[in-house]
């Protein structure tokens, strides 16, 4: 399935090859004094708990398995880093892109101070990383954007961060509903400062939209 509403060229077979390349996951941060060094182009991926986010990432970098790897007990409001195999050690040098897993939000039975902490480190994350490109928000085509989406969107507009919608899971609903649920949704964005005026609807089962994301995050990290 493509998704029409992510224009630009379609992936090339360069573009598919440096995602076929293995990656590995380098670094788990609970807090900002343990982020790796600025330097290669970071794009995050943020999104409620059970968006799809982890399916999304291993189907974007072809390996199943490699995001849940990070979302071990205690590790679930860490920021993930992903990087191509080869430069998880610092004498290889800096890696060409950094792929990074945010903490889902919105689990009704987190406490408050955790919902507070990972607010607290996201924020400090996103407003002091220039190495930062975009945030790419996840969003269940099931469900559109719900109230705590819309708090994420408000903080990342404060912080002059710029995000891009990804729908997921667009092969649960009929073809019409998502391209109902596209119009509403660039609709719903087309005012908000950081938000770009795209969006890339994708499918993580049947790879919908992959191609098109993996030119998105390639072009980011130009």
């Amino acid at each position: 399935m493509s998704d029409g509403h992510s224009p630009g060229t379609p992936a090339s077979e360069a573009d598919r090859r440096f995602f076929a390349k293995p990656w590995v996951f380098v670094r788990g941060v609970p807090a900002l004094k343990f982020l790796p060094p600025e330097g290669p182009p970071e794009i995050a991926f943020a999104g409620r708990s059970n968006v799809g986010k982890s399916s999304l990432i291993n189907a974007l970098l072809g390996q199943k398995g490699l995001a849940r790897t990070s979302n071990t007990p205690g590790r679930t409001q860490e920021l993930n880093f992903f990087v191509p195999d080869g430069y998880g050690d610092p004498a290889a040098g800096l890696p060409p892109i950094a792929l990074v897993d945010m903490p889902g939000y919105g689990y009704a039975k987190a406490p408050k101070a955790q919902v507070d902490a990972w607010t607290a480190l996201v924020f400090d994350y996103l407003r002091g990383r220039a190495s930062l490109k975009r945030v790419f928000l996840l969003i269940d085509a099931r469900h559109g954007i719900k109230a705590n989406d819309e708090e994420v969107m408000a903080l990342l507009d404060k912080a002059a961060v710029s995000y891009q919608i990804v729908l997921t899971k667009t092969d649960k609903i009929k073809p019409p509903a998502v391209e109902a649920l596209v119009a509403a949704t660039l609709e719903r964005i087309r005012r908000r400062p950081a938000a770009f005026p795209e969006l890339v609807a994708t499918s993580s089962e049947k790879g919908g939209g992959i191609d098109e994301l993996r030119v998105a995050v390639l072009r980011l990290a130009e």
